[in-house]
């Protein structure tokens, strides 16, 4: 099983193969969007709307041979990942080729008749790795139905949400995932209350974008810097007075900075810090596109072309292009899980948050990283 530590230690290395090209390396989080297809019709997605004929479990067992144990996190999304009937054998093929640290998966909550079985048979098919389960929640009651599109969804929330929390297994992560929009900015207040309410073993957020992968192009739901800010300046004091700090120690640290992270990125529209899309994270299409990040959406190739063997793709003439376009600042976003990768590889924010996760006079080692 992949580990912090050995996470850590690659980060040199991974700087190194940024800045100059060597050494070679795969990447460590990997984002695999299972489908397009979606149950949901939210305000801030119309991924639903695409078409693509997707993987298979023998085509993602190819895959993830050639990756072997470089990944240390998958994330399995979609569209909704449960409408994928063959979910838990993709799930277990990755962790059985690839032993990574963290397997997360979000859901929308719809299918809640049939998400917990499933989820309960990933936990004991994968018992190494650290299975994050995040559920959507953009507002409360008929307001997160009206945002998801759905009626009743928030209900199907609670009831999976309720079914989830009588899992008791080591390696289970429940939490709970907002989407801040231009549609929900003023209310992120009510949504942390009831996130107290629930408390859940982990609470994030991130920020609706215009995203080539979700069909979000010209759509007008990403939240000014001010709206943002609001947000966020609600959040942080409802953190402080819920004590959500206490959920994830170290990875509350690096979603404080994240948030701040996020915006400056809003304010002065470059990226803050070096992105590693394209070096330490990706993202493999439902039809076997791989992608530096689902914000641009432009292949460094097909793995269905290069006989599934990944290393061929990521080290290929198109990948390169795309990196260098990257490095150029020629894009930038706030996108959450490849921002979370950017911080662990920017050695001010990781000393930054060491910082803030000690206590003020500490007077034994770092606390170990699980």
């Amino acid at each position: 099983m992949g580990t912090t530590a050995q996470l850590l230690g690659r980060v040199p290395a991974m700087m190194a193969f940024r800045s100059t090209g060597y050494p070679k390396l795969l990447p460590a989080n990997i984002t695999i969007s299972l489908l397009y297809t979606c149950n949901s019709r939210c305000l801030t997605c119309n991924v639903w709307q695409k078409k693509a004929k997707n993987l298979t479990v023998d085509e993602y067992d190819r895959i993830f041979a050639s990756l072997g144990t470089a990944p240390y996190w998958f994330t399995f999304s979609g569209g909704e990942p449960f409408l994928r009937k063959d979910i838990v054998e993709i799930v277990y093929r990755a962790y059985d080729y690839c032993r990574p640290g963290i397997i997360n998966i979000p859901t929308n909550s719809l299918l809640s008749w049939l998400i917990p079985g499933r989820v309960e048979e990933i936990l004991r098919r994968c018992p190494d790795t650290q299975i994050v389960l995040n559920l959507s929640l953009d507002g409360v009651g008929e307001e997160h139905d009206r945002l998801r599109g759905v009626k009743g969804n928030f209900e199907h929330f609670l009831k999976n949400y309720r079914s989830l929390r009588q899992l008791e297994y080591p390696n289970f992560t429940l939490g709970v995932h907002t989407v801040i929009s231009r549609f929900n900015y003023q209310r992120i207040g009510e949504v942390c209350d009831l996130v107290h309410t629930l408390r859940p073993d982990s609470f994030i957020t991130e920020m609706a974008e215009q995203r080539v992968e979700l069909g979000t192009m010209g759509c007008d739901i990403t939240p000014s810097a001010e709206e943002y800010a609001q947000a966020i300046n609600v959040l942080e004091q409802k953190t402080r007075d819920y004590g959500f700090q206490r959920m994830g120690g170290v990875a509350h640290a690096f979603r404080k900075r994240y948030y701040a992270l996020a915006k400056r990125i809003l304010v002065e529209q470059t990226q803050v810090i070096p992105c590693y899309a394209g070096w330490a994270s990706c993202q493999i299409s439902p039809d076997g596109h791989v992608w530096s990040c689902c914000i641009r959406a432009e292949s460094m190739g097909n793995l269905r072309e290069h006989d599934y063997e990944f290393a061929k793709v990521w080290f290929s003439q198109e990948a390169e292009k795309l990196r260098t376009s990257i490095r150029n600042k020629e894009c930038h976003c706030p996108l959450a899980n490849a921002s979370y990768t950017n911080l662990v590889h920017h050695i001010p924010s990781l000393i930054q948050v060491v910082s803030s996760y000690l206590p003020p006079n500490p007077v034994v080692t770092m606390p170990c990283m699980k």
